[in-house]
């Protein structure tokens, strides 16, 4: 048995659960080493086992060692799951409600009469919080791979360009260069755009006075990276410069705050308060920042909700943002690792405003 297998059999006994039935992509590869998403993993104290189908049972063999490979997929896997449970006495198993709908929950609880399925409420994710040195490590790889992109598409912003071509132009060098794929959808964000912080990259070109603001991420060996950075097409509008030294200053003030022991609620708020003393705290509409591991978004939070205090080994975002509609946007975003005495960040991209 793995040692992750181990914390999440210790899970079980602590909340009197006998077995765990595990379907997110993330968790499934956290736990099994499975690196495709059509499986189902069956967790009791003293076996392991992943169900899957014929397209993936030489693959689960050889990226599991330790589980026993099943070949019971779709309607085939609750009877398998019930026989094992109830050879083993095991009458209340764990379910990862934050992915199993309702239709799947349904038939799952009617194929398992009588033995209850309990929710696991994130217990299962949050086990992947703290991250070892190797899951640093590629996330570290990743981050470096993030901020070579960002040199690289500095020399393609220009008058004239979309959105969608500077989209298109980081994410070939990433591939190129060794990320698995995309930890999200690039956000390539230019002038009025910029006050969505989720915009989409559009047909929208390029002009002198405008910032554009890039928010992307790399996967290496299954781990996200997540990067922003928002930069000037010539001399800014003096609206939109004095707003990145906002946030920039707030920034630098929630670094200077990340250490074990402190809660996310209280990095948040040295952000989010300075913001608000320059008169735009209704412009910063979202959290300070979040998780990333195997997800891009994960926990733990920081932002007004998250009250889980910080330790060695979680990576967190850094991201605060004004948004202003009709004008523009600004978010500046480090990805750092919590360490015994503070952060490493693991972003170095510079963060004063570039003019190009």
């Amino acid at each position: 048995m793995n040692h992750r297998v181990e914390k999440l059999v210790a899970a079980m006994k602590e909340h009197e659960v006998d077995a765990a039935i595990i379907s997110q992509k993330e968790n499934l590869r956290y736990f099994s080493g499975f690196t495709a998403s059509e499986a189902v993993l069956l967790i009791l104290k003293n076996e392991s086992y992943i169900i899957t189908d014929f397209r993936y049972i030489e693959q689960a063999q050889i990226q599991c060692p330790g589980f026993k490979v099943i070949d019971a997929p779709g309607t085939r896997t609750a009877p398998f799951v019930k026989e094992k449970c109830v050879s083993l006495d095991a009458s209340r198993v764990w379910f990862e409600d934050n992915v199993m709908n309702f239709r799947e929950y349904s038939s799952f609880r009617e194929a398992l009469d009588p033995i209850e399925l309990v929710p696991a409420k994130d217990i299962t994710s949050n086990l992947r919080i703290v991250k070892t040195a190797d899951e640093v490590n590629n996330i570290r790889k990743a981050a470096k791979l993030a901020d070579q992109g960002f040199l690289h598409i500095l020399n393609h912003i220009r008058p004239g360009v979309s959105e969608k071509e500077i989209a298109l132009e980081l994410e070939f060098f990433l591939r190129k260069n060794g990320s698995e794929g995309l930890a999200f959808p690039i956000i390539a964000a230019a002038g009025k755009n910029g006050s969505l912080p989720h915009a989409e990259p559009s047909d929208k070109k390029l002009e002198l006075g405008e910032f554009l603001t890039l928010d992307f991420g790399c996967v290496v060996n299954g781990y996200c990276s997540d990067m922003t950075r928002t930069v000037a097409l010539g001399r800014p509008d003096p609206k939109l410069a004095e707003i990145y030294e906002i946030t920039l200053e707030a920034q630098l003030k929630a670094l200077d705050v990340i250490r074990p022991g402190i809660t996310g609620i209280e990095v948040d708020k040295q952000a989010r308060d300075h913001i608000a003393s320059k008169g735009y705290g209704n412009n910063f509409g979202h959290g300070l920042g979040h998780g990333v591991g195997l997800n891009v978004h994960e926990a733990p939070s920081l932002s007004v909700r998250g009250d889980k205090l910080l330790e060695p080994g979680m990576v967190v975002t850094v991201e605060p943002g004004i948004y202003i509609p009709g004008t523009g946007g600004v978010r500046i975003e480090d990805l750092v690792v919590i360490t015994e005495d503070g952060y490493e960040n693991l972003t170095s991209s510079r963060k004063d405003l570039i003019q190009l």
